[in-house]
């Protein structure tokens, strides 16, 4: 597009940073907290996370939307991202699975973008000041004006947005990874017979919910509210607890149905949002991370193994609060060294602050999805020896 055609849009951040550039995707204000994504592929996914919702992203990698947007890479019904940052935009993709421009799909969706800055002197303000609050506009591109919505608007912390990405209605999950994306073809065939998974949504991504099918599981989805003795209900073998928005600690009601599933003694299952709701659930307490983690090449481990991982949040587990008499830690990012992951002492419980299913990302610890379901495996014949 001829710079003569474009939009002219503005960003500021709530410390009183302006950058002007130029709008592509809606017009109009958006408004949400500023954080920065370092994956050079899968902006689709990232746009389309729950996990990102009441968020603006800056996209590092400089260009987006070479390869357009198909409807195979959604990761939920729409968009999550209040409005999204870039160096450059494609306006003419070049892919055979494209059906559709990224500036057309924003603004079909209606989610304001804006081009044309210098993302790399952005993306260090973030890291050296922390994720803040900020609004890009077409539509007020006086500076003082669009100053005055963005700090008006309400911090991350506390937020509970679960209540925008959950689902409304309980639903089965039924499609796998398909075929010509799956790297683990033995999975399901490995594991023998079926295991009943209740997926409490705090905003999940499909792609997760693919991978537990991929592993034989049936996979039942219930809304962020559902009370404890309405899961059991369903009799599963093992809880997910999915990835989400906002302030976990801000999720009260996860948390007090997380706790309460934990006198069940199922195998319990965690991811991100999840994963920091079951460390409430035992005892912990979280905190917001200066900017985040949100990438694809995230190193994280313990005791000699390294996994390549793929992150997105914003919020860690204080380690000073966890209750070392019942829970380990399993996995530190080896960047910062903050808890990525716990392990109950004695039940099948535990979590990770990572993403295994990684769509975009490494395959590094999909061996996870495994091990929840050998869990569900020895919960199971345990509880038939007790029978017989």
């Amino acid at each position: 597009m001829p710079l003569t055609d474009a939009i002219p849009a503005l960003l500021v951040l709530a410390d009183g940073t302006t950058y002007r550039g130029w709008s592509f995707g809606a017009t109009g204000t958006a408004i949400g907290e500023v954080v920065f994504n370092t994956g050079m592929t899968g902006y689709q996914e990232v746009l389309t996370d729950p996990s990102y919702c009441g968020q603006i992203v800056i996209f590092t990698y400089p260009e987006l939307g070479n390869t357009g947007i198909n409807l195979e890479d959604e990761e939920s019904d729409g968009p999550q991202v209040r409005g999204a940052i870039a160096r450059n935009i494609c306006q003419r993709p070049s892919n055979w699975r494209s059906t559709q421009s990224l500036p057309d799909y924003l603004k079909q969706n209606q989610v304001p973008g804006i081009y044309g800055i210098d993302t790399r002197a952005l993306t260090r303000k973030i890291r050296m000041f922390g994720a803040m609050n900020g609004g890009i506009s077409t539509t007020i591109l006086d500076e003082a004006e669009l100053l005055e919505q963005v700090q008006a608007a309400p911090n991350m912390a506390g937020l509970n947005l679960v209540r925008e990405v959950t689902t409304s209605t309980a639903y089965e999950w039924s499609d796998p990874t398909i075929p010509a994306w799956e790297f683990n073809c033995e999975a399901a065939e490995n594991l023998g017979e079926a295991f009943t998974v209740v997926a409490l949504d705090f905003g999940v991504k499909r792609n997760i919910l693919r991978r537990l099918v991929s592993y034989g599981c049936r996979v039942i989805v219930v809304p962020a509210d559902t009370p404890p003795e309405e899961i059991l209900n369903y009799n599963p073998d093992g809880v997910f607890l999915s990835n989400g928005p906002g302030d976990p600690a801000a999720v009260t009601g996860g948390i007090a149905t997380a706790k309460a599933l934990l006198l069940s003694q199922k195998p319990i299952f965690g991811i991100c949002m999840g994963h920091q709701i079951l460390g409430h659930a035992l005892g912990a307490e979280t905190y917001k991370l200066k900017f985040g983690h949100r990438g694809l090449n995230q190193p994280a481990g313990l005791q000699q193994r390294v996994e390549i991982t793929s992150q997105n949040h914003s919020f860690a587990i204080d380690p000073d609060s966890l209750p070392t008499a019942v829970v380990e830690i399993s996995h530190l990012n080896l960047n910062d060294r903050t808890i990525a992951g716990v392990r109950h002492k004695s039940l099948p419980v535990f979590s990770v602050q990572y993403h295994p299913e990684a769509s975009p990302g490494p395959h590094d610890a999909d061996y996870l999805f495994e091990q929840f379901v050998q869990a569900m495996q020895a919960a199971r014949q345990a509880a038939t020896a007790e029978v017989k």
